[in-house]
């Protein structure tokens, strides 16, 4: 019987594209401390109100750029018994086994063919480009696509067609702990009795 649950693992597309943002606001908000301090030393500055909007804006940047930084790392995908688990910070869907019609892996850039970006699209691609995805297709989503494009960026959708872009760190760790919960097979004690196997032929030392 597989386990309950299985390994998380995080969504490297979502974690690539909110970590562009948690730096972009503290650098933002460094410019807008430079701004407060310059207005505050100009000659009456301090009495005027330039630079606590400087100030206040620059602080909100700040605690937005912690935001990001800390929500970045909470999107994963989880293999459990009966169900795929896609959990980001403001989704959490299950996606049954029936659903799943098959898996594929690919090139990102084989899927997402840098040509057919603009510019600065082809930027935040780029170091996404080589990595090695898993593509479950799927008879349908649980919930509407359109909803789904509200939480999950371009690149987990390759086409119009039922399916998810996938891409972790292990893909070949995911891919196979995917195969054995679907099949039914706990991986674990599989890669136990593996190992045990290997070791039980090695001779006895002495």
């Amino acid at each position: 019987m597989a386990r309950r649950t299985g390994k998380k693992y995080p969504l490297l597309v979502y974690r690539h594209n909110v970590g562009r943002w948690w730096f972009a606001m503290i650098f933002m908000a460094l410019g807008l401390f430079a701004l407060a301090y310059s207005e505050y030393t100009a000659p009456l500055g301090k009495f005027l109100p330039g630079w606590k909007v400087f100030a206040a804006t620059g602080i909100l940047a700040v605690f937005v750029g912690i935001f990001f930084f800390v929500i970045r790392f909470m999107a994963y995908i989880q293999p459990n018994a009966d169900h795929l688990r896609v959990v980001t910070p403001f989704l959490h869907m299950n996606i049954s086994y029936k659903r799943v019609r098959k898996t594929i892996t690919t090139e990102m850039r084989q899927l997402f063919p840098p040509k057919s970006m603009s510019g600065w699209v082809q930027d935040i691609f780029a170091p996404l480009s080589t990595r090695t995805a898993l593509v479950i297709e799927l008879t349908g989503y649980p919930i509407p696509r359109n909803m789904l494009r509200l939480f999950l960026s371009r690149f987990f959708f390759k086409d119009t067609t039922p399916h998810l872009v996938i891409l972790v760190k292990d893909w070949l760790t995911f891919s196979a702990e995917l195969d054995s919960m679907r099949a039914g097979i706990d991986p674990e004690p599989a890669r136990q009795r593996s190992r045990d196997s290997i070791l039980s032929r090695l001779p006895p030392n002495g």
